[in-house]
């Protein structure tokens, strides 16, 4: 089966590289000459376990190709997957400026029968454009060729893509007619075979299946960082409150993790896309409203504890910060709580000094010489009046404690994860303050 993926970002390369390690002959496209010039010499421009050693080994077999030009890319192409950004607009809706350029594009170059499957995260609604937009441009070129659209939401977790859509949890494909629901589940049936589900339906309902599974995991974080603070109003532990409500099969404990707010290019977009779909019907969601308030009020709990801390005055104190991506796992910093402390940081004159193991690199493009960008974690803390840990990664776990002491000026650690035991620290004669519970000392 003959494939082409339009975009060569993190969901449309993950994609093109699984499909063509199922056997598919897979075509990338991507306008961008400079990215395309890079995938042809097998240089992944995304940080992704795994993704280079695919990307490399399909191309050197000849079943994955990368060209500029989509009339190219779409020659004997069964399925033609749309997989562009979808940035916000200022108002919180995705911008589908791209999507729909490409269907024009797909339009203007078809030349047989086409699934043409929408897997940029877009809103309700959006399939039924690219079909009117596809439709015009053949109409302007005098043909009545036959062709169908298709819904086909991505659910990759940064830092697992590879696993996930190799071993999917589900497969959901929104579809109006027998003819491409053959095609798709022709598609995907290497990766149903071990009783991954795969679930057809219709289109707008998997258009609305991807926001709602995003805005689920947004407010079960939002939810568990809410209760957190109450804890420590209130005096109670978050980690076994956490214990208690999850052993409860019906909670469960994925996502109820409390920390320093959730980020990344999915969750903050499409909840605030879904908030806006809702407005645009005369409908508010109010939890999701809610939601989104609190996650902001989480990203600046850590500064406010420093504040607290250093009694209003961070004035040229230096704070060393492990991690800097929104999670494990990626150099993605899109919308991290790092960016918003290190924000606050700066504008109340203290240094910072910050390690990430995989970030590094966009932590400099994002703030230049304003931050200091080091290659050790312990390079980090040195002469620092603070630590905060800010993504879990997992060399962060069991930190040297001795060398830390000898390194750092002060002995207080801001634990943004809750990756630490609050007594073994206090053992150290650290200073521990996480996140939902007591202080220690």
């Amino acid at each position: 089966m003959k494939i082409t993926i339009v975009g060569t970002g993190y969901v449309g390369l993950v994609t093109g590289a699984c499909l063509s390690e199922a056997g598919a002959q897979v075509c990338c496209v991507d306008s961008d000459h400079g990215k395309i010039g890079q995938l042809q010499k097998g240089e992944i421009p995304i940080y992704e376990p795994g993704l280079t050693e695919m990307v490399q080994r399909n191309h050197a077999k000849g079943r994955l190709e990368f060209v500029t030009a989509l009339a190219k890319g779409i020659e004997d192409s069964e399925v033609v997957f749309v997989a562009v950004g979808t940035p916000p607009d200022e108002n919180g809706s995705a911008d589908l400026r791209h999507v729909l350029g490409v269907a024009r594009e797909i339009g203007q170059s078809m030349n047989h029968y086409t699934v043409v499957v929408t897997k940029s995260t877009v809103p309700v609604g959006t399939s039924e454009k690219v079909r009117a937009a596809v439709r015009n441009e053949l109409e302007k070129r005098g043909l009545s060729l036959d062709f169908d659209v298709a819904s086909n939401p991505e659910f990759l977790k940064e830092g697992n893509a590879i696993e996930d859509f190799m071993k999917p949890d589900r497969i959901v494909v929104g579809v109006d007619s027998d003819r491409v629901r053959k095609i798709m589940e022709q598609l995907y049936k290497p990766f149903v075979l071990n009783n991954h589900p795969i679930y057809f339906m219709d289109i707008l309902s998997a258009e609305m299946t991807k926001y709602a599974s995003n805005a689920m995991l947004a407010t079960k974080i939002s939810f568990i960082n809410d209760v957190a603070n109450l804890c420590e109003l209130v005096g109670a532990d978050i980690d076994a409150v956490r214990q208690g409500i999850t052993s409860d099969s019906r909670i469960g404990k994925k996502f109820l993790y409390p920390g320093a707010g959730y980020g990344g290019s999915c969750f903050p977009k499409d909840v605030k896309a879904l908030i806006r779909t809702g407005e645009e019907h005369g409908y508010s969601l109010r939890l999701l409203k809610a939601v989104e308030d609190v996650n902001q009020s989480q990203k600046q709990v850590l500064y406010a504890k420093m504040l607290a801390h250093f009694r209003g005055d961070l004035q040229d104190k230096t704070i060393a910060l492990w991690g800097l991506s929104f999670k494990p796992g990626t150099d993605d910093m899109r919308e991290a709580p790092s960016i918003a402390l290190i924000e606050r940081l700066l504008e109340s004159g203290a240094r910072v000094r910050a390690y990430d193991p995989a970030a590094g690199k966009e932590a400099f493009r994002l703030f230049g010489t304003a931050i200091e960008v080091v290659q050790d974690p312990y390079e980090a803390v040195i002469g620092a009046n603070a630590l905060v840990v800010l993504t879990e990664w997992n060399e962060f776990r069991l930190p040297n404690f001795k060398v830390l002491s000898k390194l750092m000026t002060d002995r207080i650690l801001f634990d943004g994860r809750n990756i630490y035991s609050p007594e073994e620290v206090a053992g150290h004669d650290y200073h521990y303050v996480g996140i939902g519970r007591k202080a220690a000392v």
